[in-house]
C-alpha cells in the first residue's frame, strides 16, 4: 500500500484550516464555547464527537465517489 502524501498532506491542511477558523473568526466568543464543552456531559461530547466523525465519513464518500 502506498500513501499519496500529497492528498494526505492537503488534508492535514484542511483540518488545521478547518480546526483554527473559529479561533480567529469568533475569538471572543471561543472561551465561553470551551466552558460550555468543558461542562457537558461526557454522552454528549462522545455524540458530537461520533456526529463530526459520521458526517466525514460521509463528505469522504461523496467526495471519492
Amino acid at each position: 500500500m502506498s500513501i499519496d502524501w500529497s492528498v494526505f498532506l492537503s488534508a492535514l491542511g484542511l483540518a488545521c484550516i478547518l480546526e483554527g477558523a473559529p479561533y480567529f473568526l469568533w475569538a471572543e466568543k471561543m472561551p465561553k464555547v470551551l466552558l460550555f464543552l468543558a461542562q457537558s456531559p461526557v454522552s454528549g461530547l462522545r455524540r458530537l464527537g461520533i456526529t463530526a466523525i459520521l458526517a466525514g465519513l460521509l463528505f469522504i464518500y461523496i467526495g471519492r465517489g
